[in-house]
């Protein structure tokens, strides 16, 4: 996808679903030759948690503040070598250089760099929380203190060192995909069924739905279609690209 139209601030964001228990794939040879399906995190080995597509699933999520365009996700495990893909992903979509903002994620610094090198102006918002348990609900954090600025690389535009857009989008795919609903049975079983349904997630959400803030589609907004598109044309695109891959 060309997206050399795209404006120059873009933001990225972890999201997770944390009750994915995937069935793994074989792995490499000094780590096993296969892992059990269906194991959450907390009973699998560090070699499982480490190499396999089993337990908790994370998803890099990039997206625009102007265009509200999510120009790629990456579904793995949160560690650089994910982060790295993700960035890299990124990094080919871009027609200019852009400005990144990221959570404190330690893996995104060995990730910026790697994809972009000098060529981005990129700073970390971290955020600092009191750390307190008591009155906290259940998968919310504890109070919010602060905020810090990090600039990481290069010369990033103070006023748009933020994650607020990033961070609504995480509440969007959280409100529209069921696989991501918390303390139900809706949760993915396999990972390549939830990395299938953030492909349709994603692709709906650039193309086919109008955005509400700025009254069409990220896509047209950022210059990549001149329509709107309809569920068949984005299942007959999707269907195309697969028999390209493997023809």
């Amino acid at each position: 996808m060309e997206t050399s139209k795209v404006r120059r601030n873009v933001f990225c964001l972890l999201t997770v679903n944390q009750n994915v228990i995937p069935r793994p794939p074989v792995l490499p040879q000094d780590v096993a030759s296969l892992i059990p399906p269906g194991r959450k995190a907390k009973r699998c080995t560090e070699e499982e948690n480490r190499f396999g597509k089993v337990g908790d699933a994370w998803c890099f999520v990039s997206t625009d503040p102007e265009t509200k365009l999510v120009h790629t996700y990456r579904l793995g495990k949160r560690s650089t070598a994910t982060a790295t893909a993700f960035m890299l992903d990124l990094k080919s979509r871009l027609g200019q250089r852009p400005q990144l903002t990221s959570d404190g994620l330690r893996s995104y610094l060995d990730a910026v760099e790697t994809a972009f090198g000098s060529e981005v102006d990129y700073a970390m918002l971290v955020k600092i929380f009191s750390g307190e348990e008591s009155g906290r609900e259940r998968y919310s954090p504890s109070e919010f203190v602060e905020s810090i600025p990090r600039i990481v690389t290069g010369n990033p535009n103070v006023r748009f060192i933020c994650t607020s857009h990033a961070e609504r989008n995480n509440l969007t795919i959280r409100m529209q995909m069921r696989r991501l609903t918390r303390l139900t049975n809706g949760f993915s079983k396999k990972w390549e069924n939830l990395d299938a349904a953030f492909a349709l997630h994603f692709g709906y959400y650039n193309l086919c739905r109008i955005h509400g803030t700025i009254r069409t589609t990220p896509a047209m907004e950022a210059g990549l279609t001149d329509h709107v598109w309809t569920i068949q044309e984005l299942l007959e695109a999707g269907q195309e690209r697969n028999n390209a891959r493997a023809a």
